[in-house]
């Protein structure tokens, strides 16, 4: 991932799906060989020198100020998660290769752990901006048991969405908005940090082996870890209707606090407390088996 390619394409991409007539321009009938706006068209909604503009569609961003970042951002039609994304992009340009180096965190502390092993009642677990399942309690963990099905570790549902979709589209019931979702959130976080090695290496395990991954991935397409809806059908309680808080924890940046939960008494919240009976159960007869004779 090279930063000044992305800036590039990112920019030209978001450029590219603006008719004229959708910016409140002449569209100059139907010799535009361009798609969507023309550079010069861009730096004119955004109050810079076509020069200018350039320059920076070139993937360079270091000089381009917070209020040049924001006249892009509104003469691009940015949303929200595009907009987060374009200053990160600014401030990787900004900062010193020294400094740009973070190490994403890969594990979690003890006292995390113990707040969701408290969380009995509720599937909740905490991973990166990898997709990497750093911590789970043990009604997540039944209820990602598919996921789990990989002995690599740590689990990865990125991984699991691209490299094994029979699998996935079993499991997520909207898989289609689950794998764009997937390739947005990571495109999010490569703007990020993008010197993180072991993402560089997990897009480039994704991309070798997913088609779907590569044509996601192309699309430049961006998303926040955002609260919702997910739909999953699991193998032992059929399917559950779940709502989605995502956390950030400050403490530990990089880091998301999931938890899925559901109304009382709706079909769901009697799935997961089936699921809840089946993993204690799972639990208990795993104990016994690795307990010593006599």
């Amino acid at each position: 991932m090279d930063l000044r390619t992305d800036i590039r394409e990112f920019l030209s991409s978001r450029r590219a799906r603006i008719a004229p007539e959708q910016a409140g321009l002449p569209a100059y009938g139907g010799n535009r060989r361009v798609k969507g706006l023309r550079r010069e068209e861009v730096a004119l909604l955004a109050g810079v020198s076509v020069d200018y503009y350039v320059r920076m569609e070139r993937g360079s961003l270091a000089g381009a100020s917070d209020g040049v970042l924001d006249a892009l951002a509104s003469a691009l039609q940015l949303d929200e998660a595009e907009r987060d994304h374009l200053f990160h992009l600014a401030r990787q340009s900004r900062a010193p290769s020294r400094r740009r180096r973070r190490r994403p965190a890969g594990t979690v502390r003890s006292t995390l752990q113990q707040v969701l092993d408290a969380i009995s009642d509720a599937p909740a677990w905490i991973r990166n901006g990898r997709f990497d399942v750093l911590a789970m309690n043990q009604l997540a963990r039944a209820l990602y048991s598919p996921v789990l099905a990989d002995p690599r570790r740590p689990a990865n549902t990125a991984r699991f969405v691209y490299l094994a979709p029979e699998a996935a589209k079993d499991f997520f019931v909207d898989y289609d908005q689950i794998a764009s979702d997937a390739a947005a959130k990571l495109r999010m976080e490569a703007g990020r940090n993008p010197h993180d090695e072991q993402l560089i290496a997990l897009v480039g395990e994704l991309s070798t082996c997913s088609e779907l991954f590569r044509q996601r991935w192309a699309s430049q397409d961006v998303r926040l870890h955002r609260s919702g809806r997910k739909r999953l059908h699991h193998p032992i309680v059929g399917q559950l209707d779940l709502d989605v808080e995502s956390l950030e924890l400050p403490d530990d940046p990089g880091l998301h606090l999931i938890i899925y939960t559901a109304p009382a008494g709706t079909p769901t919240a009697d799935g997961l407390a089936l699921l809840a009976s089946w993993a204690t159960t799972q639990q208990r007869l795993a104990t016994e088996r690795d307990a010593p004779d006599g």
